[in-house]
C-alpha cells in the first residue's frame, strides 16, 4: 500500500508526480468536464477537478505485485468542487456512488511530450488549488489519509465493496478547506482483476460520510 503525503511547492511541478494544480497530459488528451445546467435551463460543461497525476516509475517500488503500471503516467479527476466550499457555483455529487460524469480515471503509457493543460476562470487565475510535490512511502493496507491500494479506511466500504480495493483514498484535509460534508472520505474503487487489465472504464467513485 502506497501512502501519499503532499508538500507545497514553487513552481507547477511541470511532468512531475503532484496534488492539485494542472495536468500535463498528451496533446490529444481531453480535460473531463460534467455536463451542467444553469438556473435559466442552458447547458454547459463544467471542468472535474484535477486531483493528481502519478509517475507511474515512482510507484513501482511499492507495487511488488505489479497492480499499477509501472511505467507512464495515471491521472485523477473528481468533482470536488462543492467540498471546498463552493456551495453556490457547484452541485454536490451526493453520497454512495457517484455516476460517471463526476469522475474520471486516465492513464498515458508514456511520460513523453506532455502539455499542460490550464484551465482557468474568466478573470486569468487558475481553477483549483496551486501543485503540491508528492513523496510516497509504504503503509498499512487500511491506513487513513491519502494513498493508493490496499482496504478503504472505512469499515462501511469494505462490507459494501467486499471484492474491491481502493485505488485511489483521499481523505479530508483542512489546509485545503476540503471537507466531505460531516467528516468522510473519497475512493475510487475497483476490482483488482480490472485493475491488473488496465480496465480504467471499471474503477467507480465512492463517497462515505458520518
Amino acid at each position: 500500500m502506497i501512502k501519499i503525503e503532499t508538500h507545497p511547492a514553487d513552481n507547477p511541478l511541470f511532468g512531475q508526480s503532484k496534488w492539485w494544480g494542472q495536468p500535463d497530459m498528451p496533446e490529444d488528451f481531453v480535460y473531463p468536464e460534467v455536463p451542467m445546467v444553469d438556473e435559466d435551463g442552458e447547458e454547459y460543461e463544467d471542468p472535474l477537478t484535477f486531483v493528481c497525476q502519478l509517475r507511474c516509475e515512482e510507484l513501482a517500488p511499492f507495487d511488488p505485485e505489479g497492480l499499477l503500471p509501472h511505467t507512464g503516467m495515471l491521472y485523477f479527476f473528481a468533482a470536488l468542487d462543492y467540498f471546498f466550499g463552493n456551495f453556490d457555483t457547484a452541485d454536490s455529487p451526493g453520497m454512495g456512488l457517484w455516476q460517471k460524469k463526476h469522475y474520471k480515471v486516465m492513464y498515458s503509457p508514456t511520460c513523453d511530450n506532455l502539455h499542460t493543460h490550464s484551465i482557468v476562470f474568466e478573470d486569468g487565475s487558475p481553477f483549483g488549488l496551486p501543485a503540491e510535490s508528492i513523496t510516497f512511502s509504504s503503509c498499512e493496507r487500511a491506513d487513513d489519509g491519502n494513498r493508493l491500494l490496499g482496504k478503504p479506511y472505512l469499515e462501511e466500504v469494505c462490507e459494501e465493496f467486499p471484492d474491491m480495493i481502493s485505488l485511489l483514498q483521499i481523505d479530508e484535509e483542512d489546509r485545503w478547506h476540503l471537507v466531505f460534508y460531516d467528516c468522510g472520505m473519497v475512493n475510487f474503487l475497483v476490482k483488482p482483476s480490472d485493475l491488473r487489465e488496465r480496465k480504467w472504464d471499471k474503477v467507480c467513485c465512492h463517497l462515505y460520510s458520518f
